[in-house]
């Protein structure tokens, strides 16, 4: 393989050494894919799926508030090929694992592991697009680190889906162009898919069995490089992009405490989500609305606010004590009605002490509302700002995962250094750990 590709990603907008690292990735993969199939004698399909940083807008986007997120510039680099029965195979080319799909309306097993994203995709397809579908062969390999935070389940999602879309020619199907007609339309859709929700008259299919929403496809799918998109949800709506300042970067911090969202880190992950429904539901019971989400109820009055505290306070609810949803709902009013559109601006105008301030409500707002932080996380975010960041927070499920520091462009390869050293030495069992820096990447690339 040339370097064609990596000439092909630069001119996308990454960097030249992460471009470099995409070519060897795809080269991987495709070796892979002659492992599995010997040399394709048809040409070969290949997508770069980004992962994606939330910078601004935890857990609000299931309840229809808003998001502040960009792509990265890690990801997955898939390489696919047309099969001739109805199989899906997909291949891990960096850890071997295989996962072989059936296409078609039959009962699957509900798999622990990481094949539960492509099975997904494989029983929701073949739920709401009707006729036999055709089978492919897939590999990938990512350089983004699992269970981060930073969406690698979504983005395989997202992958695989793109090639049994592309190979059966999805989009020109009637029920694609009844329910699918922009790319934000897509990231609803996607969204759904993982949680298993029906998405217009398209019907819900069992998920991967966490609540969430579509900020992570939404990034993925649809952010511009260079910028920062803020979104708002159910459904995905563009409110604005503002260009990253050529003189900041990020710094990702990944603590090494895995941030699972299957198994029985689950229920943890789920608990948040729920508390939101547990809040629409109190509000809709005691005034008769039918809001369709937190955001609805929230923007139905100037006092609709301080109506749901009234309700929440002398609320009685199975699972969660009015103290619970009264802090639920302020983390989610603050971070999605105020946090969110502020942090926009001051990126706009360069607003560095702004920004800084917008991060610490935030991430305060994690640890006293959401209570899904963890020592690591909270440690990285400390040491990013004593070691000089523009602004710092976690972001992603919780419960470990990752922390973006924003930093200046031309002190990113020194801080990424220093930051990892400071938390190595604070937490030295913490083996996976490490500090990448990255702009705001490209969303989904199809290179062939």
């Amino acid at each position: 393989m040339t370097r064609v590709f990596a000439l092909r990603f630069e001119e996308a907008g990454l960097s030249p050494p992460e471009a470099a690292r995409k070519q060897e990735l795809f080269e991987r993969a495709e070796a892979a894919l002659v492992d599995r199939m010997g040399t394709p004698e048809r040409d070969v399909l290949r997508w770069f799926v980004p992962g994606r940083i939330e910078i601004f807008g935890k857990h609000t986007d299931y309840a229809g508030g808003r998001s502040l997120v960009c792509a990265l510039e890690r990801g997955l680099c898939l390489a696919a090929v047309p099969r001739d029965d109805g199989i899906l195979r997909v291949t891990d080319a960096v850890s071997g694992a295989t996962a072989e799909i059936p296409l078609g309306p039959v009962s699957e097993n509900r798999a622990a592991d990481w094949s539960i994203y492509p099975r997904t995709v494989a029983r929701r397809i073949s739920r709401n697009f009707s006729g036999p579908l055709a089978g492919i062969e897939i590999a990938f390999a990512s350089d983004l680190p699992r269970s981060a935070g930073l969406s690698s389940s979504s983005a395989l999602i997202v992958g695989v889906f793109t090639a049994l879309a592309t190979r059966n020619r999805l989009d020109d199907s009637a029920a694609w162009r009844g329910a699918i007609r922009s790319c934000e339309d897509l990231a609803g859709y996607l969204g759904a898919v993982e949680s298993g929700r029906d998405f217009g008259s398209l019907a819900g299919e069992a998920g991967v069995g966490t609540f969430g929403g579509s900020e992570d496809h939404a990034a993925i799918l649809c952010c511009r490089v260079g910028h920062v998109s803020l979104y708002s949800f159910c459904p995905v709506r563009l409110e604005s992009a503002i260009r990253l300042p050529a003189d900041l970067a990020f710094v990702i911090g990944v603590s090494g405490i895995a941030a699972e969202k299957t198994g029985s880190a689950q229920s943890f992950y789920n608990r948040a989500s729920l508390a939101t429904v547990a809040i629409l539901d109190l509000w809709r019971s005691a005034t008769g609305r039918a809001d369709a989400t937190l955001a609805d109820a929230v923007h139905g009055s100037a006092e609709a606010p301080e109506r749901i505290r009234e309700i929440l306070r002398t609320s009685s609810h199975s699972s969660f004590t009015a103290d619970k949803l009264l802090a639920r709902f302020e983390q989610f009013l603050d971070e999605s009605e105020r946090i969110v559109p502020a942090a926009a601006e001051a990126l706009a105008l360069k607003d560095h002490a702004a920004l800084g301030e917008l991060a610490e409500r935030s991430q305060a707002g994690a640890e006293r509302g959401l209570r899904n932080q963890v020592p690591e996380t909270v440690e990285l975010v400390r040491s990013a700002r004593a070691l000089g960041a523009v602004a710092a927070s976690a972001f992603g499920a919780g419960f470990g995962g990752s922390v973006w520091a924003l930093v200046r462009s031309s002190d990113a390869p020194a801080f990424r250094e220093d930051w990892e050293k400071s938390y190595r030495r604070k937490f030295p069992g913490a083996k996976t750990a490490e500090c990448f820096v990255t702009g705001a990447g490209p969303a989904l690339i199809r290179l062939s």
